[in-house]
């Protein structure tokens, strides 16, 4: 699996929602983001990270960022993308992330957990990480292609290891660089 991320790398932020490269897409997210976060500097890891787009939002914003993402290739294009920016790009994976327990405000995660061959326990290990009163942001969707994961399954299994979980249907199509049509959606637990 690593070998098809290292290979998307190059390319991987040619999709809008991907790079953030248009001011309007990346304004929309981080308008989306920062107000769901707490107050600066939070600690934030963003598990999955990829090229470090949303990573290196939330630093500029003033949090300390660490991003952890299985693939060298990803996390490669994202210190590039972060240069003179502080975030903290680990290599690991984000089903059983290299964070200690209790150690962040927020987990982020944006379409990670439907790659996870089991989500429970993915979401268990990201769980884990949070302090007390911990944030946990998930940006995931069940796309046109098939692929993906309900909202309510996702609601469903953060349910299993949290009291609370808001869903959110993100169909502004400045989040996507255009309109979309199917399902994708923020999940929020407090």
């Amino acid at each position: 699996m690593t070998n098809i991320w290292d290979a998307e790398a190059a390319t991987f932020d040619e999709q809008p929602d991907h790079g953030l490269k248009d001011p309007a897409v990346r304004a929309a997210w981080a308008g989306l983001l920062l107000p769901l976060l707490p107050a600066a500097p939070a600690a934030v890891v963003d598990l999955g990270c990829g090229t470090g787009s949303l990573a290196v939002l939330l630093a500029e914003a003033g949090h300390v960022v660490h991003g952890v993402d299985l693939s060298r290739g990803m996390l490669a294009v994202a210190r590039e993308k972060a240069a003179g920016v502080d975030v903290d790009f680990r290599v690991g994976d984000a089903a059983d992330p290299p964070c200690p327990p209790g150690a962040y405000d927020v987990v982020l995660a944006r379409h990670v957990l439907w790659a996870m061959s089991d989500p429970a326990a993915a979401l268990g290990a990201w769980v884990r990480s949070l302090k007390p009163g911990g944030r946990l942001v998930l940006v995931e969707g069940r796309w046109f292609t098939g692929a993906g994961i309900a909202a309510a399954e996702c609601e469903r299994l953060v349910l299993a290891h949290r009291n609370e979980a808001t869903v959110t249907r993100l169909d502004d199509p400045a989040l996507w660089g255009g309109p979309i049509e199917d399902e994708r959606y923020l999940l929020v637990s407090r």
